[in-house]
C-alpha cells in the first residue's frame, strides 16, 4: 500500500495546487516512481489511497492495472487508511511505503527479512540524525520518543515497513487512527522488528528545503543524465540568453524568457519565468 492521503502542510502553498506524492522528481511524478520501485520488487497489487485532491491522485493511477485506488472522502490516519483497504488485500504480509518520500532502500530484501522472521511488523530503519526518534534495542523496536535506556539506541524510522494481516485486524474499523499508537503498544512487546537499511539513498520531500535538496543530489551526484547540472525537458523553451547557474530542473512546456537568471530551481511543467526575472532556490509552478 503506498500512502498518498496527506495534505503536506509544511509543504504549502504548492500543495495547494498538487499533492506531495505528485511533486515532479526530475520531470517525473513522485508516484510513478515509488509505483514503478514496487512493481521491480515484485508488486502486482497495489493500494493508493487518497483525500488531499483525491482526484488528482485517482486521474494518475488510473491506466495502471497493478494499482487499485481508495479514496477516502475523511482523513482516516495511517492507521485508518490500512483498516479500510483490508477488502483489497491479499492475505498475506503487507508491504507499506509513505507517498512522500525518494529512496533506495531494497524492498524485496525487506520482506525477505519479514518472511523469514515473522514479526508482527518489520520496519526499515537507520540513523538519520534529524530524524532519529524511535528507540531500537538490538533487532527490536522498544519504543518512540523516550529517551533510550542502557544497550538502546535511536534511530529514524523511513516510512516503509511490511506488517502482518492480524495488525491491521487490530485497527478501529471506522474513524481516523494513526498507526503509531497501535505500534507502541506492540513495541512495549518487543513485536516489531528493526531492519537496519544504513547506507541506503533516502530523502524526504517534506519542504521546500527538502525538495530542492533532493534534486540537488540527484543532479550532481551523476544519477540523472543532466548537462551542466541541468535537466531541460525537450518541450521546455530556454531562451538563448538566459543564464542558468549551478543546478536546476526545467520541465515540459516550461518557458524561460530572455536574460532570466535562474539558480538552484525546479521548474515544473508549463511554468513561466519571466524575462529578466531572476529566481535562486525556487520552485517554479505554473500561475
Amino acid at each position: 500500500m503506498l500512502l498518498a492521503a496527506g495534505f503536506g502542510t509544511r509543504l504549502r502553498p504548492f500543495t495547494n495546487q498538487r499533492p506531495k506524492p505528485l511533486f515532479p522528481v526530475c520531470n517525473v511524478l513522485l508516484l510513478h516512481i515509488l509505483l514503478d520501485k514496487l512493481v521491480a520488487a515484485g508488486c502486482d497489487r497495489i493500494v493508493v489511497n487518497g483525500h488531499h485532491l483525491a482526484d488528482q491522485v485517482e486521474a494518475v493511477v488510473a491506466d495502471r492495472a497493478e494499482v487499485l485506488f481508495q479514496n477516502e472522502s475523511a482523513i482516516l490516519g495511517t492507521g485508518g487508511s490500512l483498516r479500510r483497504a483490508l477488502p483489497l488485500l491479499r492475505d498475506e504480509p503487507l508491504l507499506v511505503m509513505n507517498g512522500d518520500l525518494f529512496h533506495a532502500i531494497d524492498l524485496q530484501a525487506l520482506y525477505r527479512h519479514h518472511l523469514e522472521t515473522r514479526d508482527l511488523v518489520s520496519m526499515a530503519m537507520h540513523d538519520y540524525p534529524r530524524f532519529n526518534n524511535v528507540v531500537v534495542a538490538g533487532d527490536r523496536i522498544v519504543g518512540f520518543g523516550h529517551t533510550p535506556g542502557a544497550g538502546e539506541i535511536r534511530l529514524a524510522f523511513t516510512g516503509i515497513h511490511v506488517m502482518e494481516q492480524s495488525v491491521i485486524r487490530a485497527i478501529p474499523e471506522q474513524g481516523f487512527f494513526h498507526i503509531i499508537e497501535l505500534y507502541a503498544q506492540l513495541a512495549g512487546q518487543k513485536k516489531i522488528g528493526c531492519v537496519r537499511v544504513d547506507g541506503a539513498f533516502w530523502q524526504d520531500i517534506g519542504t521546500p528545503e527538502d525538495y530542492l535538496d533532493l534534486h540537488r543530489h540527484l543532479l550532481l551526484k551523476g544519477q540523472q543524465d543532466a548537462k551542466n547540472g541541468w535537466l531541460i525537458s525537450e518541450g521546455a523553451s530556454v531562451a538563448a540568453s538566459a543564464v542558468l547557474d549551478d543546478w536546476g530542473v526545467i520541465g515540459d512546456g516550461a518557458v524561460v524568457g530572455e536574460k532570466a537568471h535562474l539558480a538552484r530551481c525546479v521548474v515544473w511543467d508549463s511554468a513561466r519565468v519571466a524575462p529578466g526575472q531572476e529566481r535562486v532556490d525556487s520552485i517554479i509552478v505554473p500561475d
